[in-house]
């Protein structure tokens, strides 16, 4: 049996929780044993607006341990901890837990700072413990798809990409970190890093990267340069007026056939027939994400499908971006 530490019951964190109640449920052998949040309030059914789930259940804890104490809650035996707090804070905590010799499942992106980042992923080889990271996407069936058919060269390979995400600004995160930049990095570091993930996980590390942003980083539009020529583009935008609701699209063109992405709907157009549209079992990311670690837990394996320096690599590539920003949008070389 797998016991597990939930910190943060925020949007995330109610997305996690939902998610162990329900992998209890089907049997899985994993069990939530302690909540940690500073507002004991949420453990009463308080609840905030999200752009990610629907919150209004409200579960029954009284058989979970609930902490707003941090200190007692790394008391409670567990094996793992899943970190689902504002990014400044990730660090701090993953490293206390793999320093305890716990395993962690922490939201995206790693960390604040590239720095801090390699200093978990340094704490968890240390520790012999699993590190994940929550990028989410790696575990969406249509993103998924997306990977198997690059990786199998179906379709042959990709000439032309862009990903796009975006909405209202996040005027319901805790205290409004997510508004402030040295707290959340911005849309550049907390929601266009997941596009950046999923084409780094395509494509690899490309050769350089060229962005424009918006003086508080709520709007990037970025180029990603590759050495077969491939045009690949980014744009993400959290700053959106109106009742515009939230956004993740792609499009991907190959050299037999283009793959879309719209409302949740993954149309496959292939050069030599009609298009359809994939189907799949229907569970999300989140579930697939915190289901995988698990077993990978469970048996005594390392993370292989979001592995903690891929994870950095991402944010290097994230603040490469920044950078070229600075510099009026010129391509910056990615370091080794």
């Amino acid at each position: 049996m797998i016991k597990v530490g939930l910190i943060g019951l925020g949007s995330m964190g109610h997305v996690h929780l939902d998610t162990y109640l329900r992998l209890e449920r089907e049997g899985f052998p994993v069990k939530l044993v302690a909540i940690c949040d500073i507002d004991e309030q949420k453990f009463k059914g308080k609840t905030q607006e999200s752009n990610v789930a629907d919150l209004s259940t409200v579960h029954d804890l009284s058989n979970i341990h609930t902490y707003t104490d941090p200190e007692l809650f790394y008391q409670e035996e567990m094996d793992m901890v899943d970190i689902a707090l504002p990014t400044y804070l990730h660090d701090v905590f993953t490293i206390r837990a793999l320093n305890q010799g716990l395993h962690v499942l922490c939201e995206k992106p790693i960390a604040l700072d590239a720095d801090k980042g390699a200093a978990m992923v340094k704490a968890a080889e240390a520790a012999g413990k699993n590190l994940m990271i929550g990028h989410c996407l790696r575990f969406w069936p249509e993103y998924e798809y997306l990977k198997d058919v690059v990786d199998s060269g179906k379709y042959g390979k990709v000439k032309a990409a862009t990903f796009y995400r975006g909405g209202n600004a996040p005027l319901w995160s805790y205290e409004n970190w997510m508004l402030q930049v040295d707290k959340s990095g911005g849309a550049l570091v907390d929601l266009h890093i997941h596009d950046v993930d999923m084409i780094q996980w395509l494509l690899g590390k490309p050769e350089a990267v060229s962005a424009l942003c918006s003086e508080r980083y709520d709007i990037v539009s970025a180029h990603f340069r590759y050495s077969d020529g491939a045009i690949i583009h980014a744009h993400a935008d959290l700053s959106l007026p109106g009742e515009t609701g939230f956004e993740m699209s792609f499009r991907v063109h190959l050299d037999t056939a283009t793959l879309m992405f719209q409302a949740g709907q993954l149309t496959v157009y292939p050069a030599d027939g009609p298009a359809w549209i994939y189907e799949h079992p229907g569970d999300s990311g989140y579930y697939r994400e915190i289901k995988y670690f698990a077993e990978r837990l469970q048996n005594g394996e390392a993370v292989t499908t979001s592995r903690p320096e891929d994870s950095l690599l991402t944010l290097q590539i994230v603040e490469a971006e920044r950078q070229s920003s600075g510099q009026g949008g010129q391509f910056v070389s990615i370091g080794k």
